[in-house]
């Protein structure tokens, strides 16, 4: 890379359209695929990458037999077009938020756990004082969201700083701390048993979040810890509905927090059973960027949040 180019000059030389091509090329790993999905011939493709690494002096793909990989170059400008990109679509969005007489977006991430008792009673709240705002919601994992976050895809999360974040990046302030339980359907014949333990809890079959949630990882280290080498019968999915609607058809078990517990018992269809689990989550926390300033409508949000208002 020309060290004597300033970045504003560099900056002269960088289009939106090669832009696109990069997030393309990382979607795709062939150049005529992603051409494709631009609208543009191959050779219009070739001519926007080449382009692009003539300005920047370094090569961001390798071309193989089987596609295109990028280098540790193209890496590090990916990211930086994903960010553009999805920073480009939250302005569309809050433009037409106005447009339609709305004074912006609000864009969640949170954990399932975080749902029944803080996510969704905050959300009803915002949305009775500011109707005018458009609120949409992903529910996942603590590492998928933190990804999000980390790409721009969300404003805040409500969750845990996973593994391989740096913490100084993040703003991280705790809300709800509470213990994790082991569910199963209404009806389930554990339920005639005067008493259950963890022992013989490892021949059940589950349904666990992914590896890499932190709930995943100290569930199978607590069993560890308890002297149970067995393998687990294991579905994965972080899905809240795939997991109840598992849970209701069949005498599988899942780990969840307490108040969603709680929740799905209050609408009959899950019920907690009686054993003591010794799973311990850190608290989930109001999670934000440190580097990238909130919206108005997520600034109010954090405030509402945080008991401001």
């Amino acid at each position: 890379m020309n060290s004597g180019s300033t970045d504003a000059s560099l900056m002269l030389h960088v289009r939106p359209r090669q832009l696109l091509l990069l997030a393309r090329l990382d979607a795709h790993r062939h150049l005529g695929r992603a051409a494709e999905a631009m609208n543009i011939s191959q050779p219009a493709a070739t001519k926007l990458l080449q382009q692009l690494e003539d300005s920047l002096g370094e090569k961001l793909f390798e071309r193989l037999a089987r596609g295109m990989e990028p280098t540790p170059y193209g890496e590090i400008l990916i990211r930086y077009a994903r960010r553009v990109l999805s920073d480009f679509g939250t302005a569309r969005e809050e433009m037409l938020a106005l447009r339609s007489g709305l004074s912006g977006a609000l864009r969640v991430g949170s954990v399932p756990g975080a749902v029944p008792e803080l996510l969704a009673p905050a959300l009803v709240e915002y949305h009775r004082r500011h109707p005018q705002v458009a609120v949409s919601v992903v529910v996942e994992t603590s590492d998928v969201i933190q990804a999000q976050l980390e790409q721009g895809d969300v404003d805040l999360v409500l969750g845990r700083l996973t593994d391989g974040h740096d913490e100084a990046k993040y703003a991280s302030v705790p809300l709800l701390g509470e213990s994790q339980v082991v569910v199963v359907r209404i009806a389930h014949p554990v339920f005639e048993r005067p008493t259950v333990t963890l022992a013989e809890m490892a021949n059940w079959s589950w349904v666990l979040q992914p590896p890499g949630s932190p709930q995943r990882g100290r569930f199978e280290a607590a069993m560890r810890e308890a002297g149970i080498q067995a393998r687990l019968d294991i579905i994965e999915t972080a899905s809240p509905i795939a997991i109840t609607a598992l849970l209701e058809s069949s005498d599988m078990a899942a780990v969840m927090p307490a108040s969603q517990a709680s929740h799905y018992a209050r609408l009959g269809v899950l019920r907690t059973v009686p054993v003591e689990l010794p799973v311990r989550v850190p608290p989930i926390c109001l999670i934000t960027r440190e580097d990238r300033a909130l919206s108005p409508a997520a600034a109010q949000f954090r405030r509402q949040l945080l008991g401001g208002g």
